[in-house]
């Protein structure tokens, strides 16, 4: 643990990104076990969820018994304590792959979502955009009978909602064209926005180093920052629960829950 702070605090302008892990501590279900191994059937992906009716009500069935959660998760110690050494020298920027705003809610001001966020919803055809509490009530409107049946899962159990008939699931259409309504976030299968990536190798060549947080790396978008810290010649932390997959990049690996070692970090800035 010792050594870890004393990387962490031995240079400033840390870039961090965040994963599941981090919003796991809040309730939020994660779709991996600590081995990066599918704890659920794998999320739809982009051209599934356009092509296929069937893939939209599996998506919003699962997503309407989520949301619940989304809306009950509240920061925790991990997000608070990055929100805090961000205003020290300590942290320059935080990447999240999590699509919940937990960081921003914690108070963090330097975010970027790679991979989106799923409080805000938009036709895929003329752009008008809903918050997502409005089409919670219309799915719950729409589809009473599986609204109430859903409702008695429990985080840890949301696995659960994969073994419910959802073949008869109304969705509700844009209000104004009739478009597929989709959330705000990068699928499966999907790019992350250029413009949006663009500015998250920018952090990266500004930062100092590379601190990973509650992530198994396994997705490209994310390994891809500990490519190019190496490329850089820049030290890259990992404080995750697991393997992750750039763990043999790595300048120090701690397989740790991250609140307490951010929280020691924050601790050792102020002194």
């Amino acid at each position: 643990m010792q050594q870890v702070i004393t990387t962490l605090t031995s240079i400033q302008n840390w870039l961090v990104l965040t994963g599941a892990g981090v919003s796991a501590g809040s309730g939020v279900p994660t779709y991996r076990d600590k081995q990066g191994v599918w704890q659920r059937l794998p999320p739809v992906t982009h051209q599934e969820f356009m092509a296929e009716n069937s893939a939209r009500q599996r998506f919003w069935a699962r997503n309407m018994v989520g949301w619940r959660f989304m809306v009950e998760a509240q920061p925790n110690a991990a997000h608070l304590a990055l929100a805090a050494l961000e205003q020290t020298s300590a942290l320059s920027h935080l990447v999240t792959q999590n699509v919940d705003g937990l960081h921003q809610r914690a108070g963090s001001g330097k975010v970027i979502d790679l991979h989106g966020r799923v409080d805000t919803v938009s036709c895929v055809s003329c752009g008008l955009k809903y918050h997502r509490g409005t089409l919670q009530s219309w799915l719950e409107q729409l589809n009473p009978e599986f609204n109430q049946l859903a409702g008695v899962i429990a985080p840890d159990g949301d696995a659960h909602i994969d073994a419910l008939d959802y073949s008869s699931m109304q969705i509700p259409d844009c209000e104004h064209c009739g478009g597929i309504l989709k959330p705000d976030a990068v699928f499966f299968g999907d790019s992350i926005p250029r413009d949006r990536l663009a500015e998250a190798q920018q952090q990266m060549n500004l930062a100092q180093g590379l601190l990973v947080v509650g992530s198994s790396l396994t997705v490209y978008s994310g390994y891809r920052f500990c490519l190019w810290a190496q490329q850089q010649g820049k030290p890259i932390v990992i404080l995750n629960e697991g393997a992750t997959r750039a763990d043999k990049i790595a300048s120090l690996k701690v397989d740790k829950r991250c609140a307490g070692i951010l929280q020691d970090w924050l601790e050792r800035c102020a002194d």
